[in-house]
């Protein structure tokens, strides 16, 4: 559904490279194409090889980047980041990368997802001295390295990781060197890719296409990349004893055209319409989704079922960014100004309307009024995905049971709710049977395969 209606947010995408003329170039394109993981803030920093110059604010990519910054940002290598402010904690401060200079050297930092052990952490370091400038769990990263006595910074840094619980993944940026890691369980997506001599990393692969590079292979849970002068360096900050990519990464986060773990997100979310075709066969006459991540699913359902696809839900793109704002009334307002029925396509008709999650709720009571105002017979609503019953403490937005409406009523209830003729949710065991590798289930089944989550559920 509408992220930005719904409040169902990733929080944030970062891309790197390493060994191109145009590094900050290549970096603003990329941010681009990862627009959708964060709208609320973005930045890049750049080196040739001497300085790290920054520039970052609130907005959009093309709010914050004019031809003159880019030009400014000279150098052959560069991290960027897009920011959705998870739990609603905004201001510039936060803005990433975030930018530490010291007698040292200088260092860059961008980060996605969510430390669990932050508080603990952060607690620790004021008692011994710190002043965090940011809400940013990259920045306790920094003060924990920082303390790493006189070890390379590498080896400082995989010390550090190793004390961070939760799920992360972090582009680092020093003079002569790009670092990567990635949380122990791959909780969040990463990639890596080469582009022409050079080499490029991204929380998804539909950048590299964008920007003309090849994947080269997904970053491994628990692992510490280097890239210099000297090619790409592996190392083991964290060894993992099962994969757990974010289920919703597949369900929704991610960009169809985007492959996780060798599968593209298009053909997964086909998978999981078919998936819901097998769990419930409707008498029906049109199958429509919610624009733009429910709409492979649909399909997948159609295909399955013999029900035609229609076009049944138009969604407009020329609302501004005044409704991104993260909170409920803008959601409800934002509904109206977002969607529209097709009244053509689902006049007279029994409708199959297909969701990728249901969080809240509001947004799919609204949909189901469009399309019963425009003359729908019936509406049945079929998501894609297993019921959120759970917070999630990993990055996604929902931190309160509060907030989600499945953790409080029964199916029944929230048809009702809904407005709908019908409800179904994909089971969690049809969901496991699409993916090729291990998830995390944790907003489905409360079983959260990170430590230390007491903090934040």
């Amino acid at each position: 559904m509408l992220a930005e209606l719904r409040g169902l947010n990733e929080a944030c995408g970062v891309f790197g490279v390493w060994n191109h003329p145009r590094a900050s170039q290549i970096t603003y394109y990329a941010l681009h194409s990862l627009q959708h993981r964060g709208q609320e803030g973005a930045g890049i920093v750049a080196t040739d090889g001497e300085t790290l110059r920054i520039r970052k604010g609130q907005g959009l990519v093309a709010e914050v980047f004019t031809a003159e910054y880019i030009d400014k940002l000279a150098g052959s290598a560069a991290i960027g980041h897009v920011r959705y402010s998870t739990g609603g904690i905004n201001g510039f401060e936060n803005v990433q990368p975030l930018l530490f200079r010291s007698q040292n050297g200088d260092f860059a930092i961008a980060h996605n997802g969510s430390v669990t052990n932050a508080g603990i952490l952060r607690g620790m370091l004021e008692e011994e001295g710190s002043i965090f400038q940011t809400d940013s769990d990259a920045e306790i990263l920094a003060h924990l390295a920082k303390r790493g006595g006189s070890s390379p910074l590498p080896r400082r840094l995989m010390d550090a990781l190793a004390r961070l619980t939760g799920a992360y993944a972090f582009v680092m940026l020093k003079e002569d060197a790009l670092y990567v890691a990635l949380d122990p369980l791959g909780i969040k997506p990463l990639s890596l890719g080469r582009l022409g001599g050079g080499f490029v990393v991204s929380s998804e692969t539909c950048a590299f296409d964008l920007i003309g590079a090849e994947f080269v292979r997904d970053v491994e849970p628990g692992e510490f990349i280097i890239i210099d002068e000297q090619g790409v360096h592996s190392r083991r900050f964290a060894r993992s004893g099962q994969d757990a990519l974010c289920t919703m990464e597949y369900v929704y986060f991610s960009r169809p055209d985007s492959n996780l773990k060798g599968l593209n997100v298009h053909t997964a979310r086909k998978k999981l319409g078919k998936a819901l075709a097998a769990e419930f066969p409707l008498a029906a006459d049109v199958v429509t989704g919610v624009p733009d991540s429910s709409l492979s699913a649909a399909i997948g359902y159609a295909e399955a079922t013999g029900i035609p696809y229609e076009l049944g839900l138009i969604k407009s793109r020329y609302v501004g960014r005044t409704f991104i704002e993260p909170s409920q009334s803008l959601r409800e307002q934002g509904v109206k100004l977002k969607l529209s029925a097709v009244r053509k396509v689902v006049e007279g008709k029994r409708v199959v309307m297909v969701d990728d999650s249901l969080v809240r709720g509001t947004t799919g009571r609204r949909i189901t009024a469009l399309l019963k105002e425009a003359g729908a017979l019936e509406v049945h609503i079929l998501i894609a995905s297993p019921t959120i019953k759970y917070p999630c403490c990993y990055g996604m937005d929902t931190l309160s049971t509060d907030e989600l409406a499945a953790a409080k009523q029964s199916v029944e209830e929230l048809r009702i709710m809904l407005g709908a003729d019908s409800l179904g949710f994909l089971s969690v065991e049809s969901t496991r049977e699409v993916f090729p590798c291990g998830l995390c289930l944790a907003c489905y089944t409360g079983e959260y395969p990170a430590r230390e989550v007491e903090e934040h559920v």
